[in-house]
């Protein structure tokens, strides 16, 4: 495999970096990959796995992210998409595939608003697209634990509040998955210089996923028990955006990409590669939801046996 390059790059004054994992031969543009807010430039090896063979993947650490400098009080996603174009351009690359999961997703809905010219495709996966008051309350008592020093406090807060503990509804690997994102949360607090005002921008965050979308190929997936944003939300958000598609993912809450990386990989290189993705495992209609508005498919992904 070819070997990865780092750039630093800046944007209003502000130093960020890239990951590219080059493909010589691609069959599709460029991947760019925006995750959540502890989420940075080394988090994505199943995207390696599966796009690499396709085409170029590039990760980020942007402003406020890993070992990006930290975002001043009320930025809002305006300056991170900035800093995507900036990628765009440093890359030379005239249109790219976006990729944007959870805190991620705002950004990237915000590049394909600003750009849509320059964006090839677009994929988000659990968008954020409707929280409650309740929500934020709940999330505001998590934060509150920074403020009383108590790290270890707010990472089982937060990760709780993320994930589905349901029992009558399965979740793939879901004790494992928590534990992880725990572990994450507490790790990051303790060793990155700005997690914490990251885990507070994340989790105050209002994102704006209205005005809709045209020109764009998108997709729009959810886990299955997504307690976040419910997928009827999130396939309402879908129907925002003109001939979209959007898709369930079986046993999977918010953290799907935990719980299921492999088939999100899979899913994301299939729509990027333009191959059907009724060919992927066990694709079944939700009935469940409403109907979608015209020119949105909905599909039920379920998870393989053993996978």
């Amino acid at each position: 495999m070819t070997d990865e390059i780092i750039r630093t790059l800046t944007v209003d004054g502000l130093r960020y970096r890239y990951r590219v994992l080059p493909q010589p031969a691609p069959r599709t543009e460029p991947v760019v990959v925006l995750g959540g807010a502890l989420q940075g430039i080394h988090g994505w090896p199943q995207m390696d796995e599966h796009l690499g063979p396709h085409t170029s993947v590039i990760t980020l650490d942007l402003p406020g992210m890993g070992g990006a400098d930290p975002l001043p009080p009320g930025t809002g996603d305006g300056l991170l998409s900035a800093a995507v174009t900036g990628v765009m351009d440093d890359l030379g690359a005239e249109r790219v595939n976006l990729f944007g999961f959870s805190y991620g997703t705002s950004v990237a809905f915000a590049c394909a608003r600003r750009d849509p010219g320059r964006i090839a495709r677009l994929v988000l996966g659990g968008v954020p697209s409707h929280i409650s008051e309740a929500q934020r309350d709940g999330w505001a008592l998590a934060v509150g634990r920074l403020d009383a020093g108590d790290a270890e406090g707010l990472a089982a807060l937060t990760a709780e509040a993320l994930m589905c503990l349901d029992p009558e509804r399965p979740v793939h690997r879901r004790e494992l998955a928590l534990r992880y994102v725990r572990r994450s949360f507490a790790h990051a607090l303790s060793h990155s210089p700005h997690a914490e005002r990251s885990l507070r921008r994340s989790l105050e965050h209002r994102p704006d996923f209205s005005g809709g979308l045209t020109g764009v190929p998108a997709l729009v997936f959810a886990g299955e028990h997504d307690t976040v944003t419910s997928p009827h939300h999130q396939r309402a958000f879908a129907a925002t955006i003109e001939g979209s598609r959007f898709l369930t993912i079986g046993e999977s809450d918010h953290w799907v990409v935990l719980e299921r990386p492999d088939d999100v990989a899979d899913l994301v290189a299939r729509f990027v590669t333009d191959r059907p993705l009724e060919s992927a495992p066990a694709l079944l209609p939700l009935a469940a939801l409403p109907s979608p508005r015209r020119g949105v498919a909905d599909r039920h992904a379920v998870p393989r046996a053993g996978g």
